[in-house]
C-alpha cells in the first residue's frame, strides 16, 4: 500500500485502508475501471461519505424524452415479442446513413449503417472480423492513450496489439512514427478515438490524412472510434448537412469502420445501442479467405450474418427504435444534441481550474501548439508523485479516476478525469479535499 501522511483525512482513513485491503487489489494504480467502481463503492458505503467520482466514463446527463418516448411506443405495439433483424430495423439504418451525411459529409448506403449493442461490440466484432483477412496481418495498432477495454477485448481473443503514445508524434512526426510500425507488414487495422479518450486530444485534418495515406499505402483497415462525437466544442459541428463537419479519417480513404456511440452524445448508455458504420468498398469487399473459412467471401455479409450473429442475434428491438427518433429529430434539425453535451465542457473548465489551482498539473494540455478543449475527460497529475500512489492516496480525499497507465499512455505519472458524474453543487467539495491534499503533500 502507498504511504500515506496525513491520516486525518477527508474520508475516515481506517475505512478505506480496511476496504482496499479487503478488495484484494494489490496495485491500485494497475486497476480496471470496473474494480475502482466496486471499491469505491463500498468505501461510501461505510463511510457515509460522497466522493467525487470521476473514474468511469458515463453519462451525466439525462436522456432525450424523444428517444425514451419512441421506445415506450414501439413496446406497446409489440416489439419485444419480435426478433429484429441483425442489420437493424429498416428505419434506423436510413437515419443512420443520412446522419453520416449529414454530420461527416460522408456517403455511405443504408446496408453497411448497422446498429450493434454499443460500441463496444462493435469493436469486438471489428477484432474478430479482420482477423480473418489475412494469416500474415495479425496485429492490431493502438494509436494511444486509448479506452482500456478494447485491449481487454483482444487479450480475449487472444489477438496480438502494438501500441505508441501518440502525443509526441503530433503533426508531421506521426508519418514517420506510425509508418515504423505498418512497413513490418504485421499490422492488421489502426484503432484511435476522436476526441481521444482518455486525453482529450483530437486529430486535425492533417493528421487523419497521414492516417489515411499510410493506411492506404500499407493496405490496412482503420476503425475510427467516435464515442464522443461533435464533442470537440471550440468548433460547432451541430448544424445538420452544414460544415464545420465532424472530422473523420473517412474524408481521405474507402477502407474503415466507423463506431458511433449513443451513450455519451445522447446520454443513451443504459440502452446498448451504438452504430457501426461501415465503407461501402470494405462492407462489398471480397476475401478469399473468408470464402474458404465461412462460405461466402463479402466482407459486410460476414460481419452481420456470421459474427454479429453469433454475437447477440441482433440489437435490443425497442432500443433500435428509440435511437432512430433521436437521430431523425438530430437529422431534421429539430434537436440539437451538441448544445445538451456542452455542459460537459463548462464543467470541465471550472474542475481543471480548481486542481491547478491546488498544485496539480494538466498532463495532456495541447493540440500540437492549440490548447487542449474542454469536454468529457482531462488528464492530471501531482508533483513528485507516481500515478499509482496519486490515485490510491485521492481516495482517502474522497476523489476517484483512473491511472493513465492502463490506457497505453507513456505518461504513467498521471490520472483521467471524467466529469460527467461531477454535479456543479460539488465544486465546493472538491476545492475544499484538494486543498487539503495540497496542504498534506505540499512539497
Amino acid at each position: 500500500m502507498t504511504l500515506i501522511k496525513n491520516k486525518l483525512t477527508p474520508i475516515n482513513y481506517d475505512i478505506v485502508k480496511a476496504e482496499i485491503s479487503i478488495s484484494g487489489i494489490k496495485n491500485i494504480g494497475k486497476s480496471s475501471i470496473r474494480e475502482l467502481v466496486s471499491l469505491v463503492n463500498n468505501i461510501e458505503k461505510d463511510s457515509g461519505e460522497k466522493f467525487i467520482r470521476m473514474e468511469m466514463g458515463v453519462p451525466g446527463l439525462a436522456p432525450p424524452k424523444i428517444g425514451t418516448n419512441a421506445e415506450i411506443t414501439a413496446l406497446k405495439n409489440g416489439v419485444a415479442s419480435k426478433y429484429p433483424m441483425i442489420d437493424g430495423v429498416a428505419h434506423l439504418k436510413d437515419e443512420i446513413s443520412l446522419f453520416v451525411k449529414n454530420f461527416l459529409n460522408i456517403d455511405v448506403d443504408r446496408k453497411g449503417c448497422i446498429p450493434t449493442v454499443g460500441s463496444m461490440q462493435g469493436g469486438f466484432a471489428s477484432f474478430l472480423m479482420i482477423h480473418k483477412l489475412n494469416e500474415k496481418k495479425d496485429t492490431v495498432l493502438f494509436i494511444d492513450p486509448g479506452f482500456p477495454v478494447q485491449k481487454q477485448q483482444l487479450d480475449i481473443l487472444e489477438q496480438k496489439y502494438e501500441t505508441f503514445d501518440v502525443y509526441n508524434y503530433r503533426g508531421e512526426a506521426l508519418k514517420e512514427k506510425l509508418e515504423s510500425y505498418l512497413k513490418k507488414g504485421n499490422i492488421s487495422s489502426i484503432i484511435y478515438s476522436n476526441p481521444n479518450n482518455p486525453s482529450w486530444i483530437c486529430f486535425t485534418e492533417k493528421e487523419l490524412k497521414i492516417i489515411a495515406d499510410l493506411a492506404i499505402k500499407y493496405n490496412i483497415i482503420v476503425i475510427e472510434d467516435l464515442a464522443y462525437f461533435a464533442m470537440d466544442f471550440r468548433k460547432d459541428y451541430s448544424k445538420p448537412g452544414k460544415p464545420p463537419y465532424q472530422p473523420s479519417v473517412a474524408n481521405y480513404m474507402n477502407n474503415w469502420i466507423l463506431l458511433i456511440s449513443s451513450s455519451k452524445t445522447f446520454s443513451y448508455a443504459g440502452q446498448r445501442v451504438g452504430m457501426m458504420v461501415i465503407s461501402d468498398q470494405l462492407f462489398n469487399k471480397k476475401y478469399p479467405q473468408l470464402e474458404a473459412k465461412l462460405g461466402n467471401p463479402l466482407f459486410g455479409y460476414n460481419l452481420i450474418y456470421k459474427v454479429l450473429y453469433s454475437l447477440s442475434s441482433g440489437v435490443t428491438h425497442s432500443a433500435q427504435y428509440g435511437l432512430a427518433a433521436m437521430l431523425n429529430a438530430v437529422n431534421n434539425g429539430s434537436f440539437n444534441f451538441v448544445e445538451q453535451v456542452k455542459e460537459y465542457g463548462r464543467r470541465a473548465k471550472v474542475m481543471k481550474k480548481i486542481f491547478t489551482e491546488n498544485g496539480f498539473t494538466i498532463v495532456y494540455d495541447k493540440d500540437e501548439d492549440k490548447p487542449l478543449a474542454d469536454g468529457f475527460y482531462f488528464t492530471f497529475s501531482y508533483k513528485n508523485m507516481s500515478g499509482d500512489e496519486l490515485l490510491e492516496r485521492l481516495l482517502y480525499y474522497g476523489i476517484s479516476a483512473i491511472s493513465l497507465a492502463i490506457t497505453g499512455s507513456e505518461h504513467t505519472e498521471g490520472l483521467r478525469a471524467c466529469v460527467s458524474q461531477t454535479k456543479p453543487s460539488q465544486f465546493k467539495d472538491l476545492e475544499f479535499r484538494l486543498k487539503q491534499f495540497h496542504k498534506h503533500y505540499p512539497n
